[in-house]
């Protein structure tokens, strides 16, 4: 397998590649991760089954977009396809560090940039993808609410009552969701999709680095919902945000509906406690409509 990845380099790259080093390095709860060097250039490269090709095509075509925009740093897809039983995709290595208040509010900074420059007719993308190994429905969509509403929380619900879930009628709690949105107009940004602590970074010159991404054209405020959900960011980060463009007035109600997204995708992807947490912001939604 290492062997066909190494030419699978070697060819994307114009310059002969051959492993010296393998080592298994943190690849997140989907995929596994690695770092392979040949003493002198190091690339990033996660596995998964055969099966799952198309969620690295979509990756790949998320971080080049990301990169199109020129306004923060991503790790650049290097190749992919499949070798042996596995699939594959190669990344640029980005060597990371700690950060400061200053490397935070430039990532809220370049964000900001990030949305503002990736822009759409419509919201939605060329294609599925997923989010974690979860499909991620793109079907393009003129108007936010109706794209958030049946896209994004009904499928979301379907799935969860597949595995079992016990929450209120999938149509009553879309409906509500579309009511919260309805007056919603934002520009369809290019967004992260996926934007936890866990996808942001630091790289050791200082420089901000998203990675990881869910990709498609929404409204910019569901990567920042997302971004308080496990944790937060830290503060510098919302400052430099806001200081490039502000949110509009009525964020604070919608992160929730927003972030019901995610919680339900745990569900999805964990079970346990995210059906609670998830049957308390449907409540909310609901009994507010």
């Amino acid at each position: 397998m290492w062997t066909q990845i190494a030419q699978a380099i070697s060819e994307a790259t114009g310059k002969d590649f051959a492993i010296a080093d393998t080592r298994s390095v943190g690849g997140g709860c989907i995929n596994q991760g690695y770092k392979i060097s040949d003493n002198n250039t190091a690339y990033f490269v996660k596995l998964n089954q055969a099966s799952q090709l198309e969620m690295f095509a979509a990756e790949a075509l998320g971080l080049n977009q990301m990169y199109a925009t020129q306004t923060i740093t991503v790790p650049q897809p290097v190749c992919w396809g499949t070798a042996n039983d596995s699939s594959y995709i190669v990344l640029q290595w980005l060597d990371l560090g700690r950060g400061n208040s200053q490397s935070w509010t430039e990532m809220g900074r370049q964000l900001a940039a990030m949305h503002r420059e990736g822009m759409s007719n419509n919201f939605g993308w060329e294609r599925n993808n997923t989010i974690g190994s979860t499909p991620q429905i793109n079907t393009e969509t003129d108007n936010w609410a109706d794209f958030f509403a049946e896209h994004r929380i009904g499928y979301q619900l379907k799935l969860a009552k597949r595995r079992g879930g016990s929450f209120p009628d999938t149509n009553k709690v879309v409906n509500a969701v579309r009511n919260k949105l309805a007056d919603r107009q934002p520009q369809a940004s290019l967004v992260h999709g996926d934007l936890w602590s866990g996808n942001a970074a630091i790289s050791s010159d200082g420089s901000p680095v998203i990675l990881d991404p869910a990709t498609y054209y929404g409204d910019r405020e569901t990567d920042i919902a997302m971004t308080e959900l496990f944790g937060g960011f830290p503060a510098a980060f919302y400052h430099g945000y806001n200081e490039a463009w502000q949110l509009d007035s009525g964020y604070q109600h919608r992160k929730n509906i927003y972030n019901l997204y995610h919680i339900l995708n745990h569900f999805n992807l964990f079970g346990g406690g995210y059906a609670n947490q998830a049957k308390r912001m449907i409540n909310n939604v609901v009994s507010s409509s």
